[in-house]
């Protein structure tokens, strides 16, 4: 998901930072502790008009977020903090597809919530995004039952386009819309990440590319039928676990920003924010 399973090891060589990640990889669990902070808060809000749509999801991705900061994994090569069960490919990319099918229909109804005239196309669009999420999830199981690392760059873009949809109509309410207010700040934000964060996909997507065309025919590749490549695809996504900590096997700089910024603190701090400023009073 956004930036971070599909890193290549040619991105990762762009930035020069330690070569061992042991020491940051065992912070993560400060991420995961803010998480369960955060899940705990939420469950006390008052129940009385509190809207289920939006605290529900929050919750579904904070509880797997302190999950992932407390057993970080990386899907390709199965790399792994803890040599432990819990540190399992399928578990984790289970549980992330429903926090990341989650997150997005709460930030989707957040754009509803706010689009106060009612506008179809903006919430069609908040729609679109539930749906390229989903198909999102598609491709990224589909590159780790079969090892086709090609098809992160199609779950990368899939997510562009997500935020591409959000920053857009993000903007239209933002200049249209009048009487929103206090929540009028949840619009700021999706603008601001949209500026900081588009480019940096964009960056992105051409280093998948390049690395797939490079790559094409040597990932996955397998004469057996498609049906056996998922079995032994899905063996190997509950079974294997390599630990490792060196920087490289944890996608470098980018993979150091994607863990920390979306598992331990910019996207669970954000969705936090969401809760609190749409909580009832």
């Amino acid at each position: 998901m956004v930036g971070g399973e599909g890193v290549t090891e040619e991105a990762a060589g762009v930035f020069r930072l330690p070569r061992d990640y042991n020491t940051f990889l065992w912070l993560l669990k400060l991420g995961g502790l803010l998480n369960l902070y955060f899940l705990m808060t939420t469950t006390r809000l008052p129940s009385g008009g509190a809207d289920a749509y939006i605290i529900l999801p929050a919750q579904i991705f904070f509880a797997v977020s302190a999950y992932r900061c407390f057993f970080p994994v990386r899907y390709e090569h199965g790399v792994v903090l803890h040599d432990s069960i819990l540190s399992s490919i399928f578990a984790t990319r289970l549980f992330a597809t429903f926090a990341e099918i989650a997150w997005i229909f709460l930030f989707s109804r957040v754009l509803r919530l706010l689009n106060l005239d009612h506008v179809l196309w903006v919430n069609a669009l908040s729609w679109l995004m539930v749906a390229q999420v989903v198909i999102c999830q598609g491709f990224v199981w589909a590159a780790i039952l079969t090892e086709q690392h090609e098809l992160y760059f199609y779950e990368e873009l899939g997510w562009a386009l997500i935020f591409a949809a959000n920053t857009i109509a993000s903007a239209y309410l933002y200049v249209s819309i009048g009487g929103l207010g206090g929540r009028k700040v949840l619009l700021e934000l999706n603008l601001i990440f949209g500026i900081l964060y588009l480019p940096f996909q964009v960056i992105h997507l051409r280093i998948l590319r390049a690395d797939a065309k490079k790559n094409t025919g040597k990932t996955g590749a397998s004469s057996a039928s498609i049906t056996r490549r998922l079995a032994t695809g899905l063996k190997r996504a509950v079974l294997m676990r390599n630990r490792r900590t060196n920087a490289d096997s944890w996608g470098g700089f980018i993979g150091l920003i994607w863990v920390t910024g979306y598992c331990a603190t910019v996207i669970p701090m954000w969705v936090y924010y969401v809760v609190r400023v749409l909580r009832p009073n």
